[in-house]
């Protein structure tokens, strides 16, 4: 699946200052809401009651937020580098400074299933996340992020 589709090089945020990971998701959700158009407030609950479930942060400094939303027709995706990582009760109980926030459909096909899984193993590549982590600016950072 290609990260383009559902991650404009506008929703790419570098060097983001975020105090603390409840700010962070409200922050990005905010983001998110208002490029698609969503109530900002029903976004950042649905992110906020999803992390309730657990901890998105899978480790590695990572952590990619998701919520299915009702009115929301196609994949869309925020993605940020921040300043200085954060605590995210990662699984690893490391700090989080890559973040990708992905809301999905409520009724998310197997395409939409797909983008979730293409961000999870982007975020894997070990070389990858490191150069997203040394990327100079914001365009180096998408194309790093979106090359196959």
């Amino acid at each position: 699946m290609n990260i383009s589709g559902f991650l404009a090089l506008a929703d790419v945020l570098v060097d983001f200052r975020a105090s603390d990971k409840k700010q962070l998701l409200r922050d990005l959700s905010q983001r998110a809401a208002h490029a698609q158009n969503l109530d900002g407030d029903q976004v950042s609950q649905a992110i906020l009651k999803r992390e309730e479930l657990g901890s998105t942060g899978v480790g590695g400094g990572v952590a990619i937020p998701h919520a299915r939303i009702a009115s929301l027709t196609d994949a869309f995706g925020v993605m940020v580098r921040l300043r200085k990582a954060i605590n995210f009760d990662a699984v690893d109980g490391q700090p989080v400074d890559l973040v990708f926030l992905l809301l999905l459909p409520q009724r998310a096909e197997g395409s939409h299933l797909n983008a979730l899984a293409a961000i999870a193993r982007r975020l894997r590549e070990s070389r990858r996340v490191q150069a997203l982590r040394q990327a100079s600016d914001v365009e180096s950072f998408y194309h790093t992020l979106t090359r196959q």
